[in-house]
């Protein structure tokens, strides 16, 4: 299944989508969205509808795409009543929906796409010279942050946590020495985002305000608590990252800016965002500092649970973001092969 996955990606993304495209465009943090038809990029109209059909029927509650920044679609549905868990409960938070905008667009936690978020979090921290990603987690969270030995731990650095390589349990005990083995960790890597905490001497929300949602104009996003998070049995963070679909593809568009907005630098460390976005280790060479990568350098994305995704194609400027529900197992491979489909030049 990866496999065709893999392929599905390269033929997507093989041609150029924005060839007369001289800049991006940056949304204004208040009023419309400049749009973009789709044949004026090469799109099929009729084609590109098919794929946001298939992704209503797939639990989405939104789709938008932006072709070097501007609105080339964007679409809405109606969130499905939440899903239940084994025990016939709601799911405690990853179903969790925290309201809507002022557009009426639903507000969703978005799992590990938050994981991207942290990503660029640190980078930011690391410009301002706060931390370095060489430092010892315990230089900012002290030691006993783990439940590794003290000798292990103190080799774990900021790099480890980000590059999934910190050799610890989810449950933060010793398995391997720092930086000898991938392990997806959530319990670990969050950890990451406490150093910036810590270092910046600012709540989550304050610095991602000032530093990110701030400049950037995502005036839907903020970290929420996780009121069930550890109580249920499940590896999880204390936080989630809430915002909306157009927020998300703000963020995407920062991304391809190589850190800037309409001029302004927000993450002025350009080798950061080059090393956070390629192998950051030789372990799992799909896997940079939080994002998770595409063969080629075509692109690169943030993954969250229920298939919540924001895709990022440098080379064509353009964003996808889909948020939603669980849908079937074969929904991300179908859907960009629908996209592909509508690409008509």
């Amino acid at each position: 299944m990866k496999t065709i996955l893999t392929l599905l990606v390269i033929l997507l993304f093989e041609r150029t989508l924005l060839a007369e495209e001289k800049g991006l465009y940056f949304p204004p943090a208040e009023g419309a969205w400049e749009r973009i038809e789709p044949a004026e990029v090469g799109w099929d109209t009729a084609k590109l509808k098919q794929a946001l059909d298939y992704a209503g029927r797939q639990k989405s509650s939104a789709v938008v795409i932006l072709a070097g920044g501007k609105l080339i679609a964007e679409k809405y549905w109606k969130p499905a009543a939440p899903e239940k868990t084994a025990s016939g409960n709601p799911n405690p938070y990853y179903y969790l929906r925290l309201g809507y905008n002022s557009q009426g667009h639903v507000v969703e936690d978005v799992a590990s796409v938050q994981k991207s978020v942290t990503a660029m979090l640190v980078g930011i921290a690391q410009a301002k010279g706060l931390l370095k990603l060489s430092d010892p987690v315990q230089q900012h969270l002290g030691s006993g942050w783990s439940d590794a030995p003290a000798a292990a731990e103190a080799k774990i650095t900021i790099r480890h946590l980000i590059s999934m390589t910190s050799g610890l349990t989810t449950q933060l005990k010793y398995e391997a020495p720092a930086g000898s083995r991938w392990k997806y960790n959530t319990t670990a890597y969050a950890h990451a985002r406490s150093c910036v905490v810590k270092a910046a001497k600012m709540s989550e929300n304050e610095l991602t305000g000032q530093w990110l949602t701030g400049p950037l104009g995502m005036k839907d996003s903020r970290w929420v608590p996780r009121p069930m998070a550890g109580k249920t049995g499940s590896i999880t963070n204390q936080y989630g990252f809430a915002t909306t679909a157009r927020d998300l593809a703000r963020f995407g568009l920062l991304m391809l800016a190589n850190g800037a907005w309409d001029g302004e630098t927000v993450l002025e460390d350009k080798e950061f965002i080059q090393a956070a976005t390629q192998p950051s280790q030789n372990l799992n060479k799909s896997y940079g500092y939080l994002w998770w990568l595409s063969p080629g350098k075509r692109m690169y994305s943030a993954k969250g649970r229920l298939v919540r995704r924001l895709y990022v194609v440098p080379g064509q400027n353009l964003v996808i973001v889909r948020l939603g529900d669980q849908p079937n197992m074969e929904f991300d491979g179908e859907f960009l092969r629908l996209l592909r489909a509508a690409i008509t030049k």
